[in-house]
């Protein structure tokens, strides 16, 4: 089995949307290529602006989870977080969709800043694809939970 050996997330992961924020554009085919082999499917932003407007535009349950790259031009990922967090609560609908950040910077101080913009976790580059996929698993396996 490809993740652990407690936990099966094929059925999961399957038709599960993500919004990949990534403004590498060989880093963003990479990931697309990865997720989708794991049943994903991935609609792509370029840089934290496209992504705050994909998000501002979306129908209700159209992304179950984002993924942000943090260094990016014209919007970083700390921003367009900041920007997705203050539309979800205007909202009032309670769909706080889960965003991991997607950063070269392991340090601490990046993991602690990622969870005071309201993400909810980090994945260092260059990203260990089986621990991603563990923690989204996770997320979302709670999430699911949280609706039944």
């Amino acid at each position: 089995q490809r993740f652990s050996e407690d936990k099966n997330f094929e059925n999961l992961f399957k038709g599960k949307k993500i919004l990949l924020t990534e403004d590498n554009e060989l880093n963003r085919e990479i990931a697309v290529e990865l997720l989708k082999e794991e049943g994903f499917i991935l609609d792509t932003a370029e840089d934290g602006t496209i992504a705050v407007e994909k998000m501002r535009t979306a129908k209700p349950g159209q992304y179950d989870l984002i993924l942000m790259d943090i260094q990016m031009p014209v919007m970083n990922g700390w921003d367009a977080t900041k920007e997705i967090r203050t539309f979800e609560k205007k909202q009032e609908q309670g769909n706080r969709i889960p965003i991991f950040a997607l950063s070269a910077d392991a340090f601490v101080e990046d993991q602690r800043h990622a969870i005071e913009v309201g993400m909810d976790g980090h994945f260092s580059k260059p990203i260990n694809f089986d621990e991603m996929c563990i923690q989204i698993g996770k997320t979302l396996s709670e999430r699911k939970e949280r609706r039944n």
